[in-house]
């Protein structure tokens, strides 16, 4: 909340100054960052480049040259104003106090120092660069090596890092180093909220779980698809057995991503896009074509097959938006993954709640049960049509796959892969027949036994 107001406020600012300096404003900016606790303090380095730093007057010479003999307080404000002020670090979830600036310098661009921590650091400790280099001033590094007294290297660390003040898109590559340990590397784009650097099980639970609630609620096709497959079915029975193959399906697939079991061609995102707009459209058309003909929905066993495909095509939509958040999961892949598949099915329960009320209002006193369920799924119709036509377009420009044997490698395993579910959705199917039959005849034993005298 506090990030996007900042960036209602800067933009409301940029609105107003004239435009030569608005577009002084940087569009894409990339961060570099190393974190090392490391006995009784943390270091924290970091490279920004001096073209975001919009905010600060630097002294300059000539023809706009960084005067280097005088340049150390400009330095100092931007390193207070962009890095102190805006990042905040936690440890045990109790922010740790404003840091002390070790070291500061301007690097050229070719400067290769941070590709390891090592070598960023021991630039850091070396020479400055001369007094009398011409440097443009927007055209170098600013490099920043940060001190917070901590506890012990052992504890749990966190960080909040805001970063709208420099630039409209910022991506940052940032590397934790705990004692005795592997580095772990985070790559992500904007503000990613509180970053836990090595979160515990549960700390990753509870991140995945909002993200797959949220995902779901703002996941406009996913949100369409499900309306067109429980509107017929708005009794609590048939909910339950069609959205819960539905979650199943695309925890099968999410999970089947995850472990890289699929395509990592280009091609395939846009592909999968398309396809979910596909089952929109095709979900839609069989609710009108049903409706009109005033046939039945094929009953639970048709349905919660077909929600069964779809689901599988949606969760590798899922995939695709979990793919950059699973970073942050530390060492608790398997629980992250369960997590957002639980955050997505109270998203969709949290849906239904909502959804099935209104429906049952609408049906009763707007209109005809049929005649609405033609409307509602027209209307669904014709935004799903336009995706699938736009979605397809970007499909359509990549070239066709080679046909070697890497690709026929592949088709194999998917085609495995679907002969196996088909298998296992034919044995489920024969299943749940044998309990909804026993359990109708059942019913029917203890209706008549009731009607007896």
């Amino acid at each position: 909340m506090i990030a996007r107001l900042r960036r209602a406020v800067l933009a409301v600012m940029l609105a107003g100054v004239p435009e030569a300096a608005a577009h002084d404003f940087p569009s894409d900016v990339k961060l570099n960052a190393f974190v090392k606790p490391a006995g009784n303090r943390l270091e924290l380095l970091v490279r920004v480049p001096t073209a975001a730093l919009v905010e600060v007057e630097f002294p300059l010479r000539g023809p706009g040259y960084l005067e280097m003999s005088r340049v150390e307080e400009a330095l100092r404000s931007a390193a207070k104003l962009y890095l102190s002020d805006n990042i905040t670090v936690y440890e045990n979830d109790t922010p740790l106090s404003t840091p002390r600036v070790v070291a500061l310098r301007i690097s050229l661009p070719s400067d290769r120092s941070f590709v390891s921590f090592e070598g960023a650091y021991a630039h850091m400790r070396g020479p400055r660069l001369a007094d009398g280099l011409d440097l443009v001033w927007n055209q170098q590094f600013l490099d920043v090596l940060l001190e917070y007294p901590i506890q012990s290297d052992r504890s749990d660390f966190a960080m909040l890092w805001r970063v709208d003040r420099f630039g409209r898109r910022v991506s940052t590559a940032l590397r934790f180093l705990p004692p005795g340990g592997a580095t772990r590397a985070f790559e992500f784009h904007g503000d990613p909220g509180l970053l836990r650097l090595d979160p515990r099980w549960h700390q990753a639970a509870r991140r995945f779980v909002a993200s797959g609630f949220w995902h779901i609620l703002e996941g406009i096709d996913h949100l369409l698809f499900l309306l067109c497959l429980v509107i017929p079915f708005r009794r609590l029975r048939p909910l339950v057995i069609i959205v819960t193959a539905f979650t199943v399906a695309h925890s099968l697939s999410l999970i089947a991503s995850a472990s890289g079991f699929v395509p990592d061609a280009l091609w395939f995102p846009p592909l999968i896009e398309t396809l979910i707009a596909v089952t929109i459209v095709y979900m839609a058309l069989e609710n009108i074509v049903r409706a009109a003909s005033g046939k039945d929905f094929g009953g639970i066993s048709r349905r919660w097959i077909i929600a069964f495909a779809f689901g599988i095509v949606h969760g590798f939509g899922f995939s695709f938006a979990l793919r950059e958040s699973l970073q942050f999961a530390g060492e608790h892949l398997v629980t992250s993954l369960l997590a957002f598949n639980v955050g997505v099915e109270i998203g969709q329960i949290a849906v239904l709640i909502v959804l099935l009320p209104a429906l049952g209002l609408v049906f009763r006193h707007v209109m005809p049960e049929r005649l609405g369920i033609i409307i509602l799924s027209a209307l669904v119709l014709h935004t799903g049509w336009h995706w699938m036509l736009e979605r397809g377009e970007q499909v359509a420009r990549f070239p066709l796959p080679t046909l070697d044997a890497a690709f026929f490698a592949g088709a194999m395993r998917g085609v495995m892969a679907i002969l196996v579910l088909a298998g296992a959705v034919l044995l489920a199917d024969a299943l749940l027949r044998r309990w909804l039959t026993e359990n109708n005849s059942a019913t029917d034993d203890a209706e008549q036994t009731r009607r007896r005298p």
